[in-house]
């Protein structure tokens, strides 16, 4: 817990594309946060991304993680920094939110999960698909049982095929620890299995699709459950199209329900009622997107201030034995248990 006389102080480490769209702006705008550093290996870059926002200092990877300049950290660097980065501010005793991956596999989760716990500091994996208000109106209409018992999930997330006048960290397996699956089937993954109550996970089966780089492009997944539950993730960087587009359905016995937009059908004498509820208005000029992260990083936030409590995401240990097992999958061109 903080000293409630004063605003938490956040240090922020990466000065990516999210960063500068929901990051800083979000965290510069609250009266109860202080920003006080920022931190990237480019830093002309972090100077520059600083002065925009009045951030007054730019420090080393280690200042911020290891120094006594925050209370809590907020990490979205290239992914395979992101399990050093945060087992370092744990154990200087900083509260950490980590943008996805946690880590790059379900060990290196539970080295963060065993770190934070014997710290006693908020540990955050940054799945901000959760707390968009559509996604959390359906996950209500599932937990509460309203569309009977769930039989299928599907999750979609294809971005629009875009051309590189150079390959990025992304597409350098080292460093991303995969392609289309690890970027965009993480997420799409997690908001599948969170609607339904992260179920124990027992086959997958994966097809990938490769491009001009090392990392594959788009990705099938199908994931049963012991009890014969399906979920599938389609994923893609090569979608062609006007936009990005994420899709998600789940079916149940009493109804189904989708996403975006928000509509959900149950079963009432024989026939199908709409049952979407209506969606309060998101601040002026703010979308779902932004919408999502203002909750959780408010959450972070206030969970670092003491004012909520955060359980730590072990989940996410689970999630990543999945995407292993899609990885294997892939590779051997069948069936596997996880």
């Amino acid at each position: 817990m903080t000293d409630p006389r004063r605003p938490v102080r956040l240090g922020v480490l990466g000065t990516g594309a999210v960063n500068q769209i929901v990051h800083m702006p979000i965290l510069t705008g609250r009266p109860d946060v202080e920003v006080v550093a920022v931190s990237d290996a480019d830093v002309p870059k972090a100077k520059a991304i600083a002065a925009r926002f009045g951030v007054k200092r730019v420090v080393s990877d280690q200042q911020l993680l290891e120094g006594d300049l925050v209370d809590g950290v907020v990490i979205s660097t290239p992914s395979h920094l992101h399990e050093e980065q945060a087992m370092a501010a744990l154990r200087a005793g900083k509260h950490v939110l980590v943008e996805r991956p946690l880590a790059l596999t379900a060990r290196g989760v539970d080295r963060l999960l065993k770190t934070a716990r014997k710290a006693g500091r908020v540990l955050m994996a940054g799945m901000s698909h959760r707390y968009r208000p559509d996604a959390a109106a359906l996950a209500s209409f599932v937990a509460g049982g309203e569309l009977g018992q769930v039989y299928q999930v599907r999750g979609s997330w294809l971005n629009r095929k875009l051309h590189l006048n150079r390959p990025t960290w992304r597409q350098n397996k080292a460093l991303s620890g995969g392609g289309a699956l690890m970027d965009l089937g993480v997420p799409a993954l997690d908001l599948c299995l969170y609607m339904i109550g992260y179920p124990p996970i027992k086959r997958v089966s994966a097809v990938l699709a490769r491009g001009a780089y090392e990392v594959e492009d788009a990705a099938l997944v199908m994931a049963t459950t012991a009890k014969g539950l399906v979920i599938t993730v389609e994923v893609s960087w090569s979608f062609f199209g006007n936009e990005d587009r994420q899709f998600f359905r789940v079916m149940g016995s009493e109804g189904s329900g989708s996403l975006p937009p928000l509509q959900v059908f149950k079963q009432l004498g024989g026939r199908p009622l709409d049952a979407t509820p209506q969606q309060s208005l998101p601040r002026a000029a703010e979308n779902p997107y932004h919408a999502a992260y203002r909750k959780e990083l408010d959450l972070y936030i206030r969970a670092i201030a003491g004012e909520r409590g955060v359980p730590l995401p072990q989940e996410q240990y689970a999630l990543m034995k999945v995407i292993a097992a899609a990885y294997r999958s892939a590779a051997k061109g069948r069936e596997v248990d996880v």
